[in-house]
């Protein structure tokens, strides 16, 4: 299938030319998940398409100033009410076809574009270019290296950093379809994570949900920040606090 074979290809450039950080686990006493081994992942801050893999800890007093400075730019709003609100009111889940984001229409459904991005170790199903069966993913949530398996597809999830309905609150069910779509599949709001702690946070905002690994809640604040930013989207006046507080 040449279209996913080109997008593979351009993942596998990511994969192989991206910079690397030193993951630590949520206790801030080490490497990441204790084994002090560096990991792929990125710094929002030099993510900001959000094509590079992982979710690295914002540092440096430059670096978290920047951060801060990001999130004071959002506008804050109360949190609208629900009503109305559906999943596919932002498309089917993990299409290919969101025009007007990266790694769409590349032959690759949103999920296995995110798992390729993310894993490490990649194996894909037999005749495939697309479908990633198993991989190892460096959750940033919790700082752990997880062996995935398709099999056990729940272990390894998609979030949506910015929730879907968070974003249905803020002014996104005023939107047009293909606007919401944009949001739903675009990578820089996407994050391969570990399900539980996925699971846990539900439509929360950062006022009522960070990532247990508190190494990296600053580049989560930031990334929440930047999808908010580039959408338009304001934050409650709570989370737009909590997210300035983890990057002091």
């Amino acid at each position: 299938m040449l279209l996913c074979a080109a997008g593979i290809s351009a993942s596998a450039l990511l994969l192989t030319a991206c910079d690397s950080a030193t993951g630590e686990p949520a206790d801030g006493s080490g490497g990441s998940g204790g084994s002090g081994r560096a990991t792929r992942a990125v710094s929002p801050l030099d993510n900001p398409d959000g094509t590079k893999p992982g979710l690295a800890p914002v540092t440096g007093d430059d670096d978290r100033a920047a951060a801060r400075a990001l999130i004071g730019k959002l506008r804050t709003a109360g949190r609208g009410p629900k009503t109305g609100y559906a999943r596919d009111k932002f498309g089917y889940a993990w299409m290919d076809t969101a025009d007007g984001v990266p790694l769409a229409r590349n032959g690759c459904d949103t999920r296995n574009d995110l798992l390729a991005r993310d894993g490490e170790k990649l194996r894909y199903r037999s005749g495939s270019d697309c479908v990633v069966v198993a991989m190892t993913v460096e959750d940033p949530y919790t700082g752990k290296r997880v062996a995935w398996k398709k099999e056990r597809a729940t272990e390894i999830q998609i979030d949506h950093v910015m929730p879907l309905s968070y974003d249905w609150q803020m002014g996104a069910a005023r939107w047009p379809e293909e606007r919401r779509k944009q949001i739903a599949n675009d990578p820089l709001n996407l994050l391969a994570s570990d399900g539980p702690a996925n699971a846990s946070k539900g439509d929360a905002g950062p006022a009522s949900w960070l990532p247990p690994n508190k190494r990296i809640r600053c580049a989560y604040a930031v990334r929440f920040a930047q999808v908010a930013q580039k959408y338009e989207l304001p934050v409650t006046a709570p989370d737009k606090r909590t997210m300035l507080d983890q990057c002091v």
